[in-house]
């Protein structure tokens, strides 16, 4: 087995192959699920720590009348009451969610040649620097940058339909201000911190522009992190 920079596994009979063992880092709606779904299309199994989070919060998440609401919902905005303690808990269930993934990528054991693609939340740079190392030890890191230029598009979609963003006390509301002023003023905050967080960890990046062109597709996607590493 060899590693250089991002898993490489040479099986016996077949010495050609090469395995990878992908995590995909970036702000919510920066299109990590996308591409992820895409990659389980040719093969990979996909890991998507959101999913694995909404099972373990099944039952807060089912309505009185049955229905399932999701993590954004259930989470709200940073200016609600219960805000503060479902981040917190949030991120509980992240970093042990994260922790059996990487428990399952780190055992190549169990299947050689699989491909694995793991699905991150945007909240993963919050999760500790043992989970961060693990996660840079048996994965290639690829970032999904998000440039200013798309802020704005980018928070009227959290705002049309919340998703489950932690913000780690970079929300605050001046005397008189507005809830959604306030998100305007914090969002480019906590998306230029979280931007240096996801640089620090990732062994490459995909610019935002070059993954959303029509003409790129998942065999681009894949010699893009070839050539990168």
């Amino acid at each position: 087995v060899l590693w250089y920079r991002f898993f490489i596994e040479v099986i016996p009979s077949s010495p050609d192959v090469t395995v990878m063992r992908l995590s995909l880092i970036g702000m919510s709606g920066s299109g990590k699920s996308h591409w992820s779904m895409r990659l389980a299309e040719i093969g990979f199994h996909r890991l998507c720590c959101d999913e694995m989070i909404a099972r373990n919060l099944s039952a807060e998440l089912t309505r009185a009348d049955g229905t399932v609401m999701d993590l954004g919902e259930w989470m709200g905005f940073p200016y609600e009451p219960s805000y503060k303690e479902r981040e917190a808990r949030y991120l509980t269930h992240e970093i042990k969610v994260l922790d059996e993934i990487l428990g399952y990528v780190a055992d190549s054991a169990r299947d050689p040649g699989e491909n694995i693609i793991v699905d991150t939340t945007g909240s993963v740079i919050y999760t500790g620097e043992t989970v961060l190392e693990k996660l840079c030890l048996h994965t290639t890191v690829v970032h999904f940058s998000t440039p200013p230029e798309v802020q704005k598009r980018m928070l009227d979609v959290y705002k049309a339909q919340p998703r489950p963003i932690l913000w780690r006390d970079l929300f605050s509301r001046e005397p008189d201000e507005a809830n959604e002023k306030a998100l305007a003023r914090c969002y480019p905050e906590l998306l230029s911190s979280r931007e240096r967080l996801y640089e620090k960890y990732a062994d490459m990046t995909i610019d935002y522009y070059t993954r959303n062109e029509d003409s790129f597709g998942v065999n681009d996607f894949l010699r893009e992190i070839e050539a990168a590493v």
